[in-house]
C-alpha cells in the first residue's frame, strides 16, 4: 500500500499523510487522529528509503560483523559465539529503543561496497562495525562518508593518525593487554614456567593486543618465548584443532596453554583429549571471552570475562547519540576484563 492510498481512504491529500507521519505540528488533531486510524487499520509502513530522499531520519542503523577470512563457510558470523552475542544485543538494545538494525557481513573486500551504499543511499542513520581488521584504507572510507559510526575492536592510534574528521566517530574496545596480563600472571603463580600461546588473528587489536600482552609478561617474568610453543590458531576452531594436535605431536609440550579466545580452547582440549593428554592434569588451559558454554563443559575452562553485551549495548547507544546530538564528537571507551577461575588450570606436575 502506497501512502496514496492512505490518502484516499483517509479522505485528505498526500501531502497530509506524509505531514502526519513525519510528525509535523500543523496538521489538525481530529485530521492526524483519521490518518493514522487507517495507517494503523491497514499496518501501512512508511518507505524508508523515501524519507532518507527528503531528509528524514529511517531509524535503522547497521550492523557489519567484518571477517574476511578465506575458504569459511559464510554461516559462520551467526554460529560464532563472539559474533552472535554481539548481534543478538545491538538488534535487542535497538529494538527498544525503536530502531531497526540492518545487518550485513562481509566476507572479502567487494562486500564493503554494500556497506558503503547503506550510507551513501542514506538506507541507514548510522552504523557499527564490529571485527574489524587491520586495513586502515577500509576503515578511512568508513569514517570518510561523515556519517555516524561506531568500531568495536580497533586500534585507536591508527584512526588517530589519520587526517580525517572524527567529529561522527567512537571506538568501544575491551581491556585485552590487561586481561592476558591477569591470565599469564595466574598460570605463573601456579607454577607454570614453560607457557604456550594459540594466537589469534594478529590482523586484528584484539588479537595483537593479547599476543603482546603474552610475549610482555613472559619477558618480566624471565621466561623463555619458545617457538615450538606458539600456535597459528587465527581465531578460527579448524586452524586450533589443527595446531592442538602438531603441539600434542612433538617430544615436548608446555605445562600451560594460554589460548586467544575460548572456542580455540575449547577445541584445543578436544585435541588434547585425542592424543590422549589429560587437562588439566597433564596441561593447563586458559581461555580467552568467557563464553556460555566455557562454564558448561569437563573441565570448566578457566578464562578471560569479555564483557560483550556491555560493549553491545554502549555501541547501539552511542550511534543513536551520534544520530541525535547537535555537536557531534569524538569519543573512546575500553571495558574492563576479568579472570574467571574455573577447573582447566592446576599446578604443573612434579
Amino acid at each position: 500500500m502506497r501512502s496514496e492510498d492512505i490518502a484516499k481512504l483517509a479522505g485528505v491529500s498526500r501531502s497530509t499523510v506524509s505531514r502526519v507521519i513525519n510528525n509535523y505540528p500543523n496538521v489538525p488533531e481530529a485530521t492526524r487522529a483519521k490518518v493514522l486510524r487507517v495507517i494503523e487499520q491497514h499496518h501501512y509502513e512508511p518507505n524508508s528509503f523515501a524519507r532518507a530522499l527528503a531528509g528524514k531520519r529511517t531509524d535503522t542503523i547497521g550492523l557489519f560483523a567484518i571477517s574476511m577470512i578465506e575458504k569459511e563457510d559464510t554461516s559462520r558470523i551467526y554460529q560464532n559465539s563472539y559474533f552472535a552475542p554481539i548481534v543478538d544485543m545491538v538488534v535487542d538494545t535497538a529494538n527498544a529503543r525503536g530502531f531497526y538494525v540492518l545487518i550485513h557481513t562481509v566476507y572479502s573486500p567487494g562486500d564493503f561496497q554494500k556497506v558503503k551504499q547503506a550510507f551513501q543511499q542514506k538506507r541507514i542513520d548510522g552504523g557499527i562495525l564490529v571485527g574489524t581488521q587491520k586495513d586502515i584504507e577500509l576503515v578511512r572510507e568508513m569514517v570518510g562518508q561523515e556519517a555516524p559510526l561506531v568500531l568495536i575492536d580497533y586500534d585507536i592510534s591508527e584512526i588517530m593518525a589519520e587526517r580525517l574528521n572524527k567529529n561522527h566517530l567512537a571506538v568501544i574496545n575491551s581491556m585485552d593487554y590487561e586481561g592476558t596480563v591477569q591470565a599469564i600472571e595466574y598460570l605463573i603463580e601456579l607454577g607454570h614456567r614453560e607457557i604456550g600461546i594459540m594466537k589469534g588473528r594478529m590482523n586484528t587489536h584484539s588479537g595483537r593486543e593479547r599476543y603482546l600482552a603474552f610475549e610482555h609478561t613472559l619477558d618480566k617474568y624471565g621466561l623463555p618465548l619458545r617457538d615450538e610453543y606458539i600456535l597459528e590458531g587465527e581465531f578460527l576452531k579448524e586452524s586450533a584443532h589443527r595446531e592442538a594436535h602438531r603441539l600434542a605431536d612433538q617430544d615436548s609440550l608446555p605445562t600451560a596453554l594460554f589460548c586467544s579466545n575460548d572456542d580455540m580452547a575449547m577445541i584445543a582440549m578436544e585435541a588434547f583429549a585425542e592424543r590422549g593428554i589429560s587437562v588439566p592434569d597433564q596441561l593447563s588451559v586458559i581461555g580467552f571471552d568467557d563464553v556460555e558454554l566455557a562454564s558448561r563443559i569437563t573441565p570448566k575452562l578457566t578464562t578471560v570475562h569479555l564483557p560483550v553485551d556491555e560493549m553491545a549495548k554502549a555501541a547501539v547507544l552511542k550511534v543513536i547519540e551520534l544520530c541525535d546530538t547537535k555537536q557531534p564528537t569524538f569519543s573512546t571507551v575500553s571495558f574492563p576484563t576479568r579472570l574467571e577461575v574455573r577447573d582447566s588450570c592446576k599446578p604443573p606436575a612434579k
